[in-house]
């Protein structure tokens, strides 16, 4: 929401607390708002008119990884400290504005900082999507975005960590999910690792150990264990068909 003069008070609403709005013969619908300050916009008013009231679609490009970050946000905030919360409120800042500023052509108008966090932004989204793919590989993420692979591997120092170690984490991370999820019991540990980009069994578990202790297997019996001991899991189990 890009608010361009004073609300009366008496039409004032609290956007940071749920609330429920309605039109007539619609069916409801559940939306995440992002209020933004003109001022806080690194794009001069003129440019910011002409996308008021424009949709951006959610399913591509810059709009695409906004939305997603608002999701994620939306979903996970209240777990958050203050601070985070600011760090996270500057990154929202600048994806809505490297989303608004390729709409109306005017990257330019946005300061380096912005753009490199858009750009990891960008890049990390690219990662999420291809975590899959057995082929995803530094080279491969610094040819889709048009950066040299030391360009790439200086933004990622800059974190801490390596690109190849940032698709190494994420991919461990999402085996581990499926992993502890008792409706894929069923489904082989070698499937779950092809799943997500690991071609390697042996490589993967020892991954796996390496980063969380204990084999895939006894992940898996544990994390299974744990859940059926959990309040209510025994009453759940038993009400089912």
């Amino acid at each position: 929401m890009i608010s361009s003069a004073a609300v009366p008070a008496a039409d004032r609403f609290d956007t940071s607390r749920p609330f429920e709005s309605a039109v007539p013969g619609t069916e409801p619908v559940r939306a995440v708002i992002l209020s933004l300050p003109r001022t806080a916009l690194p794009l001069r008013a003129d440019r910011v008119d002409r996308v008021l009231a424009e949709r951006i679609p959610a399913d591509r490009g810059m709009g695409a990884i906004l939305a997603q970050y608002m999701r994620s946000l939306a979903a996970h905030g209240e777990e958050c400290t203050p601070a985070e919360l600011e760090q996270l409120g500057s990154v929202a800042l600048d994806l809505a504005g490297a989303c608004l500023a390729g709409r109306v052509g005017a990257e330019e108008e946005l300061s380096e900082e912005s753009r490199t966090r858009a750009l990891l932004a960008r890049i990390d989204g690219f990662i999420g999507h291809n975590l899959g793919d057995p082929e995803l590989s530094p080279s491969v993420v610094a040819a889709r975005h048009s950066l040299s692979l030391r360009r790439l591997q200086l933004l990622f120092r800059e974190r801490g960590e390596s690109v190849a170690a940032a698709i190494r984490r994420r991919r461990l991370e999402r085996c581990r999910e499926d992993l502890a999820d008792a409706g894929q019991l069923t489904v082989p540990v070698h499937t779950v690792a092809l799943r997500w980009g690991f071609t390697n069994a042996s490589v993967f578990s020892r991954l796996f150990r390496e980063t969380y202790g204990a084999s895939p297997s006894e992940f898996r019996r544990a994390a299974v264990a744990g859940a059926e001991t959990e309040p209510g899991a025994e009453a759940a189990a038993g009400s089912t068909v």
